[in-house]
């Protein structure tokens, strides 16, 4: 069943939620989540609210309008979603295929509520997995010197593919502010460590050369500011002297696919808000 999805933040104040969950129920509308949450330090209110379309006496297409009464009441911020809609993905990979493999597997297994018709690289390893998915594939050499027209050669591919997000793959790219302007909290990277620690390259060597106890992996939404972006997910496993450095690599491998199919389903389902450089994460 086709259901509606409200996410909304705002200053918190008495009321708020009587008034979302009222204009849903007078409605004739089922409410199936409902998930709320209070900065206090800010004294900001976050809900995100899902409900069944079946028997809703208003439109979907008049939703947004017949609700803009009571978000302007509080000001809210709010974006409404249909849970039917298929948002369009492109799958941004260097030479590590690991993670691109796993979100592959979950894609046509029917675990991310998807589409996925573009694969973008600046190496043409994964140009065999993407015609075994029937994905559309470019390679593009990314150099110092021409990093600027390669990314505007990509923001035309997707923008005529209308694509919708970005899953950085293991991408080994620094993508330019006027890039990630364009899809703001709309890219999802995958970053090889327990940020902010071994930033950079060989995070794994660098862990193993300090003796480290727990590994782990970071999920964010790519900012202006390299790796600092609003955190989605983490996740760690324990390391002992035992492990040798390939042992780490396998083990930090499997993290950093499960941490970014984390992400990327909590995006499709609409559970993740923006604010202050963090995220919220419902439930």
């Amino acid at each position: 069943m086709n259901h509606a999805i409200l996410l909304i933040s705002c200053l918190d104040r008495k009321g708020i939620t009587a008034a979302v969950t009222g204009f849903v129920a007078q409605n004739s509308g089922n409410i199936i989540h409902a998930d709320q949450h209070i900065d206090e330090q800010s004294n900001t209110f976050f809900m995100r609210l899902e409900w069944s379309l079946e028997g809703f006496t208003i439109q979907r297409e008049r939703i947004s309008q017949a609700f803009e009464p009571i978000a302007q009441k509080f000001q809210m911020t709010w974006q409404l979603h249909f849970t039917d809609d298929r948002p369009r993905a492109a799958i941004f990979v260097s030479k590590h295929l690991h993670c691109l493999y796993d979100l592959l597997y979950r894609y046509r297994s029917g675990q991310l509520a998807c589409e996925i018709p573009l694969m973008i690289s600046n190496h043409p390893g994964a140009g065999g997995l993407a015609r075994d998915f029937k994905i559309k594939f470019h390679e593009f050499a990314v150099l110092k010197e021409n990093k600027s027209q390669q990314e505007k050669k990509q923001m035309e591919i997707l923008k005529q593919e209308r694509i919708d997000f970005i899953i950085l793959a293991r991408y080994h790219q620094i993508l330019t502010p006027a890039f990630v302007g364009e899809y703001r909290n709309r890219i999802i990277n995958i970053h090889h460590s327990f940020l902010p620690a071994f930033v950079g390259k060989n995070p794994y060597l660098q862990a193993y050369q300090k003796g480290v106890k727990v590994i782990g992996a970071t999920s964010h939404y790519v900012t202006e500011v390299l790796d600092e972006g609003p955190m989605i997910e983490q996740d760690t496993v324990r390391i002992s002297h035992r492990d040798s450095l390939e042992d780490l690599m396998r083990k930090g491998e499997d993290l950093e696919k499960i941490v970014l199919s984390r992400a990327v389903r909590w995006h499709l389902e609409k559970k993740i808000l923006c604010y202050a450089n963090k995220t919220v994460v419902f439930d």
